[in-house]
């Protein structure tokens, strides 16, 4: 069924559920699995890119902590679980595109995420999820 799932993650605990699921149907169908965590450039976030510079050396340094760290405990899930699994680090402005890219790039046959129950206003305007979904053409699961 699936050979190749994609498992973004952010590190939150529905995060982390999601990639138990996503690894436990990875053992099932035989697939191996990349682990996806998409950080946000600095300048994406500051309104004065002249005020990143200063600081531009310690958020790549937290970054890069935070996403090992993720990345760390999906691999160490799915080694326990006997599925194979890869990591990737993507830097991007946009997550879904990453996500999205990535999954169309890397040949993954599905994408395994978690939604993070928005409702209203903020669900359409704020989800990465609902991004995803919208401009996927690999299916994806979303757990919740």
């Amino acid at each position: 069924m699936y050979k190749h799932i994609l498992l973004p993650t952010d590190g939150s605990d529905l995060s982390k559920a999601a990639m138990k699921h996503g690894i436990a149907l990875a053992k099932a169908t035989g697939a191996k699995i990349t682990a996806l965590v998409v950080s946000t450039p600095l300048q994406s976030l500051v309104v004065d890119p002249s005020a990143a510079t200063k600081a531009l050396a310690q958020y790549k340094a937290l970054v890069a902590e935070q996403t090992a760290k993720y990345l760390d405990h999906v691999k160490e899930d799915a080694e326990r679980m006997g599925v194979a699994c890869t990591t990737l680090s993507v830097e991007h402005d946009k997550p879904y595109e990453a996500i999205v890219d990535t999954a169309r790039d890397h040949g993954c046959d599905l994408v395994v995420m978690a939604s993070h129950g928005l409702r209203g206003v903020s669900a359409i305007l704020g989800s990465e999820t609902l991004k995803v979904l919208t401009h996927s053409t690999v299916p994806i699961l979303v757990y919740r």
